[in-house]
């Protein structure tokens, strides 16, 4: 089995990443649980739902989360 990385710089700001890319790419360097207690508290971008089971998060609303972290996109 190969696990495909995303590169969220290649992405489109409109591009969506379900939550299983987001944990293959390390990119949220915490837990399930604590991924949904931000989203809850408003300090980690809210999911747009795709479908009635699927959701996922825009790039650019990731991206503007990682800029007001200080970091780079």
């Amino acid at each position: 089995m190969t696990t495909k990385t995303t590169n969220f710089q290649d992405l489109p700001d409109c591009a969506l990443v379900r939550l299983k890319e987001l944990r293959q790419s390390q990119l949220v360097p915490f837990s399930v649980s604590t991924l949904w207690r931000k989203v809850s508290a408003g300090t980690f971008p809210s999911p747009v739902r795709v479908s009635a089971r699927i959701i996922a998060w825009r790039v650019g609303d990731l991206n503007n989360w990682i800029e007001s972290l200080g970091g780079q996109k």
